[in-house]
């Protein structure tokens, strides 16, 4: 069975070609599914990378094909590919596609910096 953050099977064959990469010289290159899961696993949980559990390798492994991939614009492509069989399916509408982003202007004191015409040093009492 598979595990919360794990990508399906049907899902891996659209965007495993992306995932191949040269195989270099020294240690064998880990599972590039495995990976994928732990990076999953990070983005979806909100946790740090060091505190991803060792099932997916060592932290700083995935964290690095992470930054690979990124590179790479493996991710863009992964999306595209996911949007377009979800497209052919039937299951997006193409009316309701948006994109939402929130801008907030935090004030000079949000940051610690006080308020304009304040007290720059506040007296000392003994």
């Amino acid at each position: 069975m598979a595990s919360r953050y794990d990508i399906s099977d049907e899902a891996w064959d659209l965007v495993a070609d992306l995932f191949t990469g040269p195989q270099r010289k020294g240690r064998p290159r880990r599972d590039d599914r495995q990976m994928l899961n732990g990076i999953l696993w990070v983005l979806c949980s909100g946790a740090p990378w060091r505190d991803m559990p060792e099932d997916f390798g060592p932290w700083s492994s995935v964290y690095q094909r992470f930054r690979d991939w990124r590179n790479q614009r493996v991710f863009s492509q992964m999306l595209k590919r996911l949007q377009l069989k979800l497209n052919e399916k039937g299951r997006i509408d193409l009316k309701t596609w948006m994109i939402d982003s929130t801008a907030i202007r935090a004030s000079r004191s949000a940051s610690g910096a006080g308020k304009k015409g304040g007290l720059t040093n506040p007296p000392i009492m003994l």
